[in-house]
Parts: C-alpha cells; sequence; structure tokens
C-alpha cells in the first residue's frame, strides 16, 4: 500500500519528517515576487507562478534529504484557478523527484460527493472514456466525522490505485478537546476514531505493518500521541504542531514504533521561512536555508528514536 512507500523513503532517508508547503504570498522571498509582478502583475497568476517557484526550489533543494512534502490545498485555492494549477505542478515535481506527497484537504463528505472528492485528488478521471490523473497525490487528508459513508468511498481508490488517508483523530489546535475528548461510554472521541481507523483499514494493509488508513495525531499532545501508538498498532500517524504550534521532538517520539517508524512529523512554516529566521541570511539562499532546517529538525527528532529501520 502506498505507506509502505513512505515509509521506504522516510528509511531511505533516515528522516522521519514531512514540509509543509502552505506558502503564503508573505513567505516567498521579495526578489521572486518582484520578477513575477513584473511579468504578470499583481494578479492572481502573478501570486502562483511566484509561489511555484517558491515551491519548485526549495523541493530541488531538498529531495534527497526529506522522504515527503504535504502541500494545504487551501493556500493554493485562495490564489483561484492559477494557484490550484501550481498545486498539480507541485506535486508532480515532487513525486518526479521521488517524493511522496500527501495533499492536505480535510475532505469531508458522503456518497458520490466523497467519491468525486477521492476520484479528484487519489484517483483518475473518466473523461469520455479515458482514464486522467487530475491531481495524483499519494495521501489526503480527510475528516471521518460522518462516519463509514465518508470514508468507504475513499477506500476503494485507495486498493485500486496505491493510495492512502489521513483520518483526524486528535488534532494539534488549542480547542480540538472541545469535541475530540468528550466521552462516548468509556473512551473519548478521539480514541473512538482512531479505533474505526483501525477497522477501516484492516483491507488495506501494507508489508511493514500498518494499513492505508493513517491518523491525524497532533505534537501538542504528547500523552494522547503515546496513548493512540499504543492502541493503535496498525495505523500510522501524521503529526502536525511540531515546531511553530510549540510540539517538541521528545514529546513525537511518542508516535513512533521501536523501529523508529510508524508516524512522520510535519513542519511547514519552519522550513518555509526558515530563511527569516537564520541571522544574515540573504533571501535568494531560502531553500538552502530550508535545507538546513531539515536536516536541524530530523536530527531533533532521531535523538530520541531508536535506529530507523525495516528490520
Amino acid at each position: 500500500m502506498a505507506f509502505d512507500r513512505l515509509i521506504e523513503n522516510i528509511v531511505k532517508t533516515q528522516n522521519p519528517s514531512v514540509v509543509g508547503l502552505d506558502p503564503k504570498l508573505d513567505y516567498v522571498p521579495e526578489y521572486i515576487k518582484e520578477k513575477k509582478f513584473k511579468k504578470y502583475g499583481k494578479t492572481l497568476k502573478g501570486a502562483a507562478k511566484a509561489i511555484w517557484e517558491f515551491n519548485k526550489t526549495i523541493i530541488d533543494e531538498i529531495h534527497d534529504i526529506c522522504p515527503a512534502i504535504k502541500p494545504q490545498a487551501a493556500y493554493y485555492e485562495m490564489y483561484g484557478y492559477e494557484g490550484v494549477k501550481t498545486l498539480y505542478k507541485t506535486i508532480q515535481y515532487a513525486k518526479e523527484k521521488g517524493m511522496f506527497v500527501m495533499t492536505d484537504g480535510k475532505r469531508n463528505d458522503i456518497g458520490a460527493t466523497m467519491e468525486a472528492y477521492a476520484t479528484a485528488h487519489l484517483g483518475l478521471t473518466d473523461v469520455g472514456g479515458e482514464l486522467v490523473e487530475a491531481f495524483g497525490a499519494d495521501a489526503l487528508t480527510v475528516n471521518g466525522y460522518l462516519g463509514s459513508d465518508g470514508i468507504n468511498p475513499l477506500l476503494e481508490q485507495c486498493r485500486k490505485y496505491d493510495k492512502g488517508i489521513f483520518v483526524l483523530v486528535k488534532t494539534s489546535n488549542k480547542s480540538s478537546g472541545e469535541l475530540q475528548d468528550l466521552m462516548i461510554g468509556n473512551k473519548t472521541v478521539y480514541a473512538t476514531m482512531g479505533s474505526m481507523c483501525e477497522l477501516w483499514g484492516k483491507d488495506v494493509m501494507g508489508k511493514y505493518g500498518y494499513s492505508g488508513v493513517g491518523a491525524v495525531v497532533g505534537a501538542t499532545y504528547p500523552e494522547q500521541l503515546a496513548e493512540m501508538r499504543k492502541a493503535l498498532p496498525h495505523t500510522f500517524f501524521l503529526v502536525p504542531g511540531y515546531g511553530a504550534q510549540g510540539g517538541g521532538a521528545e514529546g513525537v517520539s511518542k508516535a513512533f514504533d521501536d523501529h523508529g517508524l510508524g508516524a512522520i512529523v510535519n513542519s511547514s512554516r519552519g522550513v518555509m521561512c526558515a530563511y527569516k529566521k537564520e541571522d544574515n541570511c540573504d533571501e535568494h539562499d531560502f531553500a538552502k536555508a530550508a535545507r538546513r532546517e531539515v536536516i536541524r529538525m530530523k536530527e531533533d527528532i532521531i535523538s530520541y528514536l531508536p535506529k530507523i529501520t525495516l528490520e
């Protein structure tokens, strides 16, 4: 299954982290924006072209040391159809470079509508009998709170096209406990959702013991990370909240198994804006600063893990 490829990338790079490419225009160096605005004007197209150059340059710099990227769809949709085109190009380019791509869309619907989301992001679209890839991500984040009616259409695409999903379980935001920590009988809502991930994943198991149904479990709640890792042995975790949101390496280490696998930790602003935080860093060196931050993050996380291995 799809997460087998992700696990192999993690082992190859010895790096259990993913770079979130969630590019606000403010994150893009001035010289890139000036160049694109001069050619295309201060338009949605100009903005999208600037973001594409930004993304492409970062991918070129990190693809050999980082297993995956996670573009958040909203940051592209805000620039209209030109931004969505940049999302497509970013996904395809990263895959060409050998990276695993998870689109952060948090899609949530049922029936035919969820089938359409699944087809768009994970499957192939039927155009007059020809099957065409619309976006082509390897995985998609989804909201499972509509139950199996919202997940089953995704599982069909996962089986057909070797793709994966990450279901929201315990999210990293401060107010997540308002709903997710409530009790259903003797279990929390998030623990109940985690159990459903294990159930949904039974028919899409991979060769390394993890299914194609992953879980989003935030770095800001290390106790819950540890709880969910113990309770969900076949569920691969996507862990947001490291760095800018307050999650630390010691806390996120609780998401991993005894082989240093089972999870991947996201950083977005920390990598994209690394050049703004380094002393005397020329903005032309933004991608090299991103690379240095990826290495720093990797070394920080693996210092708390056993050796990452398939054995």
